[in-house]
């Protein structure tokens, strides 16, 4: 018999198997405490509770470490593309050069939408958000490719997957085309993914779009950085719905709307939004002492993470690729300044050294996104259009699994105890 855990209650002991994974912590398996004891554990937010096993992502925050089916982010954003990580996570391997070359023609293929999705656009408020544009597309592919929602079928599942990686680009263009007024660019099989969705995005029928390599390099690792991060809030919710067998258009559907609260997907947002407010390099120390002072309400936004207690890996190939782009596209803006001297004074800092406070990935992927145009508003749609990979590889991997069930948490209840119906008149 393996490690086990001793849980005491009520003077009467329980011992529940401890469970090892490849690497990180162990976890104590508490399926059978409720049989055992007549007690819950209580855990808001799970930031205690492992809710599946998992073989795609692997996360140490304390050592800034992130692995995609054990390879470092570090070195996937800068040797590899967006569709060889899309395969990666996908399948569980790297691909060959022929399997990377039919894995691309397919998701080049799928890239189109049914044209009687356009319709859809036309429905919304020109000053729509993207993102709730998004919910409500994504959600209604499931009424156009029923064909793939048999979540039994892993045939039907592998094209179902296809079909939302190559086709998000499309959908998030579109909606940014939608806001401003233009129409709408279709897909060109020629292109690679990301020269894709540039295009798509900022091309006009007019004049022929050139794709900037440089534009679209960086393009490609946000993307791969942003590509899958381990039961976070937005998978979870993916899984979540899942695990009931709903098809898997309604589940992104699900985990584009978790994702749009401002505290997980609207970061970037809120740190470009910081930028703006601090407007000028000179006016850096005023608002760090403000950051430092308790009593003020104003935080920095960008530094530190919800898990990692030390460098955000994924911060630190973005810091050369803002340099990058910057001198690509001659950027002189006092807002990008303000940016590049902020990260100095933090990194230099003894009180954000003390509290780790450094520069994250958000910090740095709303600078570029704005700089090479996008406004705020597209932010978490190009977050979205990353992360779809990571949702249907989690909710594939869940899907497959024999020990899945319906997920249902459970509660520690304070309301009212049982009482009597008393008639209005008598109230």
């Amino acid at each position: 018999m393996g490690e086990t855990a001793k849980i005491s209650v009520a003077g009467k002991d329980v011992e529940n198997a401890v469970m090892s994974g490849t690497v990180g912590p162990d976890v104590i398996d508490i399926r059978k405490l409720y049989a055992q004891t007549g007690m819950f554990t209580y855990d808001p937010g799970f930031t205690s509770t492992a809710s599946c096993d998992s073989a795609i992502t692997y996360i140490d925050g304390d050592e800034g470490v992130l692995l995609h089916r054990g390879y470092p982010i570090g070195q996937l954003a800068e040797k590899s593309s967006f569709m060889e990580v899309c395969y990666l996570l996908l399948n569980g391997e790297l691909p060959s050069k022929d399997e990377l070359g039919t894995f691309s023609h397919t998701i080049s293929r799928h890239t189109m939408l049914h044209e009687q999705l356009a319709n859809f656009y036309s429905g919304f408020r020109r000053d729509a958000h993207p993102m709730a544009i998004m919910c409500g597309v994504v959600g209604a592919l499931s009424a156009f490719y029923a064909d793939s929602a048999d979540v039994t079928d892993p045939y039907q599942r592998m094209i179902a997957s296809h079909r939302l990686i190559a086709k998000m680009p499309t959908i998030a263009a579109m909606a940014y085309k939608y806001s401003i007024g233009q129409p709408f660019m279709h897909p060109k099989n020629d292109l690679s993914y990301t020269g894709n969705f540039l295009r798509m995005t900022f091309g006009v029928p007019a004049e022929e779009y050139v794709v900037d390599p440089v534009i679209e390099k960086a393009m490609d690792r946000i993307f791969i950085l942003h590509a899958d991060h381990e039961q976070n809030a937005s998978t979870s919710t993916v899984r979540l719905a899942g695990s009931s067998g709903a098809n898997p258009f309604a589940c992104i559907a699900a985990g584009i709307a978790c994702l749009w609260g401002p505290a997980h997907g609207g970061a970037n947002e809120a740190a470009l939004n910081m930028l703006h407010e601090i407007g000028t390099p000179d006016k850096i120390p005023e608002y760090i002492a403000r950051a430092k002072d308790k009593n003020d309400p104003f935080r920095l936004m960008g530094f530190g993470h919800r898990v990692y207690k030390n460098y955000d890996p994924r911060a630190t190939v973005m810091q050369q690729t803002v340099r990058e782009v910057f001198k690509a596209m001659n950027v002189s803006d006092p807002v990008f300044d303000t940016a590049l001297k902020l990260e100095e004074i933090a990194l230099s800092d003894p009180y954000f050294i003390e509290k780790k406070l450094f520069p994250n990935v958000d910090f740095y992927s709303g600078i570029i996104l704005s700089a090479i145009g996008f406004p705020t508003t597209m932010f978490t749609a190009l977050f979205a259009l990353a992360r779809t990979v990571g949702w249907v590889a989690q909710w594939n991997e869940m899907i497959s699994d024999p020990q899945q069930k319906i997920g249902r948490p459970r509660q520690l209840y304070t309301g009212a105890t049982e009482r009597d119906y008393v008639p209005v008149e008598k109230r």
